[in-house]
């Protein structure tokens, strides 16, 4: 059984930090694309950072960029991200998504989200 579980987040004031996790299991995590995506309230779900299968290419939305870092444990199967200088534009539900294609088929795996709260 596939399972994505995020945590670490919560609420925290302007300028503070946060490190999210999210621990897979079910799925060879190392064949696996990781990233980060978030939605705020009224909003679509955007994508904020993607880190590839041994972590040696990452990409960040120009939202977070110079703030944030996505990194991955392979042996621990975990996938983080490392927030800084949070914003109160950063409040929105995280989610971590796991993502691999081949020729046969697509497999995309979301988390349950985990809320992230910043204060002014």
């Amino acid at each position: 059984q596939v399972q994505l579980v995020e945590s670490g987040g919560g609420l925290v004031q302007a300028g503070g930090s946060l490190r999210l996790s999210c621990a897979a299991s079910g799925f060879t995590f190392s064949m696996y694309a990781m990233s980060w995506y978030r939605q705020a309230p009224g909003k679509e779900r955007e994508l904020v950072a993607v880190i590839s299968y041994f972590g040696s290419n990452t990409t960040y939305a120009d939202s977070v960029k110079g703030r944030s870092t996505i990194s991955r444990d392979n042996a621990k199967n975990t996938v983080y991200l490392q927030m800084n200088s949070l914003k109160p534009e950063d409040t929105a539900v995280y989610y971590c998504n796991a993502r691999r294609s081949t020729l046969a088929r697509n497999f995309n795996y979301w988390g349950q989200g985990n809320q992230v709260t910043v204060s002014s």
